[in-house]
Parts: C-alpha cells; sequence; structure tokens
C-alpha cells in the first residue's frame, strides 16, 4: 500500500504559515501533561470569575479545533475544506445539561443543521449526542433495568419523541445522521433507541448511524447481532466505528464497582478489535455502511486494502473515513486527494459552552501515545518545507 500520509504539502496546504505557527505552538502546549492540567483549571477559574478570556480562547485552541460559535460562522470552514475534496460534519458541541429546556434547543439545533445538510454537498451527515436530548441517569436507569416513575416515563418518551423528530426528518430529507456512542452504563438504553430509529428510517437506505465504541470487547458481537435482526427483519445498519473516548472512566468504574471492565485489557487488543470490526463490515456492505473514525494510520491503511482487494471503489458511498477538525490533517486532506470519501467533525459553539469539549480533546491528545508527537513531527516537517 502505498504510504500517502507523509504528504504534508497536501496535508497542509489550507493553513496559511501563521496557521501552521499556531498548530505548532498549540501541539507543543498540548505534548505536556501538567501544562494542559494548569490550563484546563486557570480555564475553568477564568471563566467561573468572569474573566475577559473569550477573545484569546477563540483566537487560539477555540479557532484551531472549532469551526465556529454558530452553524453560520462554520460555512466559510466548510467551504474551504470542500475546496480540497474534504466533507464537514457539523458538531453541535454543548454538553448534555439535566434541563428540559437545553434538550429542546439542541433538538432544534440539530434540525436546523440537517436544513444546512440537504443545502450543502460539502455536510454529507448530521450528527447529535443521546445526552444531548435527554438525562444521563435516565438512560443509565433505562439500561439497568430499574423500573421508571410515573415522571420518568413521561420523559423519557419525550426523549423519544426527539430522537424520532429527528430522524424523520432526516429520512424525509435523504440526509444520513450520525448518533455518539457515550459511556457503557447508558449506552443499552441509547442502543435499543437507536436500533428502534433504524428498523423506521432504514427500510431503503442507511440514514440512522449509531456509534461502536471498539475499545469495548462486546462491540462486534452486539454488531453481529444487530445486522441478524436485520437482515431478518428487514432493515440497514450504519455505523460509526470508533476507539473510545471515555476509557478511564470506564476503568476506574468498574474496579469502583466491582465487575469486569467493558474495556479491552491492552491498546493492541483494541486495535484488533476495531480492523476485526471493519472487517466484517466490509463483507457485509450490501446491508451495512462504515464510517471509520479514527486517528490511526494503520487502521486508515488496512480499511484502504481491504477496498483494493474486494474491487471496492474509492468512493463508494458506503464507506467514509472521519477525523477531528484540528487534529490528522495528513490522515484526512491525502485521503481525500486520493478519491477516498472523507468528513471532518467541525465543532461549533458559544466558546464558553463549547470549553467542557475543548479540554476533553486537550486531554485525550495528551494520553494518546504518539498522538501528539505525531502531529509535531508533521508540522516540524511542513515548517521546514516552507522554511518558516
Amino acid at each position: 500500500m502505498n504510504q500517502i500520509f507523509e504528504n504534508t504539502a497536501t496535508a497542509f496546504a489550507l493553513k496559511s504559515d501563521s496557521e501552521l505557527e499556531r498548530a505548532y505552538f498549540l501541539f507543543k502546549m498540548i505534548s505536556n501533561e501538567p501544562l494542559v492540567k494548569m490550563g484546563s483549571f486557570i480555564t475553568n477559574f477564568a471563566f467561573k470569575a468572569h474573566l475577559p478570556v473569550e477573545g484569546l480562547i477563540r483566537a487560539t485552541v477555540f479557532d484551531h479545533f472549532c469551526g465556529g460559535v454558530n452553524e453560520r460562522d462554520c460555512i466559510p470552514v466548510v467551504d474551504r475544506m470542500w475546496e480540497k475534496g474534504v466533507c464537514s460534519v457539523l458538531d453541535y458541541s454543548v454538553e448534555g445539561k439535566d434541563e428540559e429546556d437545553p434538550f429542546d434547543s439542541a433538538t432544534e439545533m440539530i434540525l436546523t443543521i440537517l436544513d444546512f445538510v440537504k443545502e450543502k454537498e460539502a455536510i454529507p451527515f448530521a450528527v447529535f449526542k443521546p445526552t444531548g436530548f435527554g438525562r444521563f441517569a435516565l438512560y443509565q436507569k433505562i439500561s439497568e433495568k430499574i423500573e421508571l416513575t410515573k415522571d420518568e416515563e413521561a420523559e423519557w418518551q419525550r426523549v423519544v419523541k426527539r430522537f424520532d423528530k429527528v430522524c424523520k426528518k432526516a429520512h424525509d430529507l435523504e440526509v444520513s445522521l450520525l448518533i455518539d456512542g457515550e459511556e457503557s452504563w447508558m449506552q443499552d438504553a441509547a442502543d435499543n433507541l437507536v436500533e428502534e430509529m433504524m428498523r423506521k428510517y432504514n427500510k431503503k437506505k442507511r440514514i440512522v448511524f449509531n456509534t461502536l465504541q471498539t475499545y469495548r470487547w462486546d462491540r462486534l458481537p452486539y454488531l453481529k447481532s444487530l445486522h441478524e435482526r436485520a437482515t431478518r427483519d428487514g432493515f440497514l445498519v450504519g455505523m460509526k466505528v470508533v476507539r473510545g473516548a471515555y476509557m478511564e472512566k470506564e476503568n476506574e468504574r468498574a474496579k469502583e464497582n466491582g465487575y469486569t471492565s467493558p474495556i479491552c485489557k491492552t491498546k493492541a487488543e483494541t486495535d484488533d478489535n476495531f480492523n476485526a470490526t471493519i472487517e466484517y463490515m466490509i463483507d457485509n456492505l450490501d446491508s451495512l455502511s462504515i464510517f471509520s473514525g479514527t486517528h490511526n494510520e494503520d487502521s486508515c491503511y488496512r480499511l484502504m486494502e481491504l477496498m483494493e482487494q474486494k474491487g471496492i471503489a474509492k468512493n463508494n458511498t458506503h464507506i467514509w473515513f472521519g477525523q477531528l477538525y484540528g487534529m490528522s490533517d495528513h490522515i484526512s486532506y491525502n485521503l481525500a486527494a486520493n478519491g477516498y470519501n472523507v468528513a471532518k467533525y467541525l465543532p461549533f459553539g458559544p466558546v464558553r459552552d463549547v470549553m467542557p469539549y475543548l479540554i476533553r480533546r486537550a486531554d485525550e491528545n495528551t494520553s494518546v501515545a504518539g498522538q501528539t508527537s505525531r502531529e509535531l513531527s508533521l508540522l516540524k516537517k511542513e515548517r521546514k518545507r516552507r522554511k518558516i
């Protein structure tokens, strides 16, 4: 397989010299774990104390990892990436709350984004998190099969209606909809609800996509059982396949509560699980669609190899590669330049409300071995090429 990810001229073609320097500075900062923890603490303190820090954050970390403060603010970024063949997934990255009003507001925001998606070829998917539409504790209670009170049952029906309203509109507009995965102890309720939406709206097209977090050893068996039900009952399955984002939290909770962790024991096992899931889906592409959400180069090459071996066109509409905006440009832009379907998750929202997302991004980059050093080495290579 041709090693395409070393081409920094293609990877950073959209970055001006100053943007390249900002990226280099940010990843240098992120590579220092104590600095990340201190920066997160100071930022949270500054917001709580109402200090005027939004402008500084907007000009640095926010603009690097986010598209803007609202959906229209994102359009220039969407258009620039589209010039290079990279699509966008507008991701309203305001963390879930426990009151009803934000859930209704999030629903209306996703409905608005669906209209954007329909209008722009550059935005092929919409996305939302289950906890954007309902309380985490409610999903957890249902997942643990604890009987709901009368009020909770009514609350859950409101969650179901929000899902259905958004999925129906996606179906009517023929727009694909990615639904993110979350912590294992609330995921069963979300999985069951998403499957209900698939049964209803994935009869002819893969509209509704769930998410498989393959650092969980039980996800491939879950996919196989879902696929069996889909084949038997006549609906199609879309899946975003990722490694996962809550490993430390999952392991800590399992230890505290005395149950077997749902997380693979080693990174190698997670990598094998991710690749095995992709291979299963490639073998069943007639009824499954893949959104491979990964920053792992080996996994990208593996999917490319499988496509080549099976004679699958690079632009097959049932296979997408996805990365986060502000990260792994060497993967996204080089894949697009070679004819593959690629989409960047493009977070947006008010600076203050998006800060929990940004802090999580910084923490994840710090904890993933090799990720930040790889970003830095490529940025150095491009700086040298440009002789900045």
